[in-house]
């Protein structure tokens, strides 16, 4: 994958919709971040440090916010499935754009301590 619009592309219309609403989320959210790929997904970093980063899969929308960003937010992330530092959005549920858009500015702010 050489761009994150390559990435994205590669995605059914419905799934391409969420991914460009994740990623207005996070560049509205962070001005400053960079875009990259990284690890074969879309990946966000701030200062050169790890902002955010999202991926799509058949059933899901997997966002890693590294560990800190799901300790902060775990009580309302406790209803999706987890791993360290990843959580899956299930497409056949709404997407919590609020709580993503909150997690990214948690992110960004101690990015920028």
């Amino acid at each position: 994958m050489t761009s994150v619009d390559t990435y994205i592309s590669q995605f059914p219309k419905s799934t391409q919709k969420i991914l460009l609403t994740i990623r207005k989320i996070i560049l509205d959210n962070s001005e400053n971040a960079e875009e990259a790929m990284a690890y074969g997904i879309a990946a966000y970093k701030l200062n050169k440090k790890p902002l955010i980063y999202y991926a799509a899969y058949e059933n899901h929308i997997g966002l890693y916010a590294t560990p800190s960003g799901h300790k902060e937010f775990e009580k309302e992330l406790s209803t999706y499935k987890q791993g360290k530092g990843s959580v899956q959005f299930p497409l056949n549920r709404e997407i919590p754009y609020d709580l993503i858009k909150r997690i990214v500015v948690f992110r960004n702010k101690s990015l920028l301590k």
